[in-house]
């Protein structure tokens, strides 16, 4: 079992903290003039994205984390598991629904997403940060109405997302989706 001293612990480490895989976010050494050394961190829990401030001596150490990340080809889903494939050695992984959440409004066939794996067992999906997706319907807007306050509109995706829109999207178009945020940021031409 490998481990980090604390006096080591640097932006990006992935440690065992609370029986849970943790990125450290933030790393602080701090030397002061009467007492020992402490490291003051910021540390995300990997399974829950929780966030904790927390401060070791720095004698501490941490066991560090079997984690890894992948960049793979979203496939197609049976209600139950989504599949994904290495365009690179062309093994498949199946994830869970319960794991990829919300994030799978964001998932069309052949993109490419970031797969958190920890002791081999997927843990997180992320989508990229920016996807192109088909608008499939749109609510409907009275022409001229660009006085009123909302001068947006509700549009359906191709993936069952829900997203406001400028008034100028229609059913067909292609929009440019900010999945972090999950607001549109552009019509794709």
């Amino acid at each position: 079992m490998k481990m980090y001293c604390s006096n080591n612990f640097r932006i990006g480490c992935k440690i065992i903290f609370e029986k849970e895989p943790c990125l450290i976010e933030s790393s602080e050494f701090v030397n002061p003039g009467k007492g020992q050394a402490f490291v003051r961190v910021k540390i995300r829990k990997l399974l829950t994205q929780q966030l904790i401030d927390k401060t070791f001596k720095s004698t501490d150490y941490l066991e560090i984390a079997d984690v890894k990340e992948y960049v793979l080809s979203y496939l197609y889903n049976d209600g139950y598991f989504w599949y994904f494939i290495n365009n690179n050695s062309f093994e498949e992984l199946s994830v869970e629904k319960k794991i990829i959440g919300v994030n799978k409004k964001w998932l069309l066939a052949q993109d490419t997403c970031t797969i958190t794996l920890w002791n081999n067992e997927p843990i997180a999906v992320m989508p990229n940060n920016f996807v192109n997706i088909k608008v499939i319907s749109v609510e409907k807007s009275l022409k001229g109405n660009t006085v009123n306050v909302r001068n947006t509109k509700l549009a359906t995706l191709i993936t069952g997302a829900i997203v406001k829109v400028p008034l100028f999207i229609q059913t067909g178009s292609l929009i440019k989706i900010d999945t972090r945020s999950g607001q549109y940021i552009s019509r794709v031409k």
